[in-house]
């Protein structure tokens, strides 16, 4: 994680205790590291290192040897950026076997690229993006086309249903924080209903490793981006409590500051409703999964016959995700 300053704060936990000394490398990227000359010690007792730093634009990966004997590479969960909302990298997640986790520096989740500044671009560009699964239906492509050029954009559209009604009715303040959440729910019912076709070809983005890194991304990054990475992770074993962790995060990242012009003339009912909307809650993605296997029996069938992902597509994706 990151401080208010931008200084990265490393944590651990080892399991059994050990003694000894911790050596913390740094790098660009998470897979190659100078080993000549750490960058920073500590008592692995000690729990945790501050890595101090002034670089705002180029992220950083460490690695961390105890005893020189077992290593652990980590990374910031959050990209710091000015004008993107919510972007997350999905690596070091476990799966369910223990022993691999998902490589960092590979997948990406964020909020749509309408927007970038100078220094969002540079980030962008450092990260080595090379594909943007873009969720966004085509209305809002329409409305606000992706700005980076740095990579290949897949649009994959998934239109956000109902809208233009929702919009009317909080304009008139004809709506309360209830029918807020019946929306979301439903929303997230139709992923599995209505969208598997779409949300199945866009997992098919991910076999090929030559798209990677790839960032998947919607609105604002919490909703489609949240099912797809939900799905994604599913189909490599990662357990739904990380899969849920990982996806309620976005009410850490989302800056609701950046939307405020939209209540400021609403009554409190509306402005509850946007609240509701912009957030993210683990009811709707638990109803998601509850569709799931009571329409197809379990998460494995929905993969293989909703999403049209085969054994040998899952054993694909994790020999390119898993570490």
């Amino acid at each position: 994680m990151r401080d208010d300053i931008g200084n990265y704060i490393i944590k651990w936990e080892t399991d059994p205790h050990t003694d000894g000394m911790m050596k913390l490398y740094v790098s660009d990227t998470p897979n190659s590291f100078d080993m000549s000359q750490p960058c920073g010690y500590a008592n692995i007792n000690d729990g945790r290192v501050t890595y101090i730093t002034n670089d705002n634009i180029t992220r950083k990966y460490f690695l961390l040897s105890f005893n020189d004997k077992y290593y652990r590479t980590v990374g910031a969960r959050s990209v710091q950026m000015d004008s993107v909302q919510n972007l997350r990298d999905i690596g070091g997640y476990f799966s369910e076997h223990g022993n691999r986790m998902t490589g960092w520096g590979k997948i990406f989740r964020s909020g749509e690229l309408k927007a970038l500044s100078r220094n969002d671009t540079i980030r962008l560009d450092n990260l080595k993006i090379k594909t943007v699964i873009d969720l966004r239906g085509e209305d809002e492509v329409a409305l606000a086309p992706e700005k980076y050029t740095g990579a290949n954009i897949i649009s994959i559209p998934i239109p956000v249903k109902g809208k233009e009604q929702i919009a009317r009715r909080l304009e008139e303040g004809r709506i309360r924080k209830g029918d807020g959440l019946v929306y979301m729910q439903d929303t997230y019912i139709s992923y599995v209903t209505d969208e598997s076709e779409q949300f199945g070809k866009a997992l098919k983005v991910f076999l090929d490793k030559d798209n990677y890194p790839i960032l998947v991304n919607c609105s604002l990054g919490k909703d489609r981006a949240g099912f797809l990475t939900a799905m994604l992770l599913t189909a490599l074993d990662v357990p739904e409590e990380t899969i849920m962790k990982d996806y309620m995060a976005s009410n850490n990242h989302i800056d609701l500051r950046h939307l405020a012009y939209m209540a400021r003339n609403l009554n409190t009912d509306a402005q509850e409703t946007i609240t509701v909307l912009l957030g993210a809650d683990e009811t709707w993605l638990d109803l998601a999964f509850h569709k799931i296997k009571k329409e197809y029996g379990s998460t494995d069938k929905y993969l293989s016959k909703g999403l049209h992902l085969t054994e040998k597509e899952r054993d694909t994706l994790k020999d390119i995700i898993l570490h």
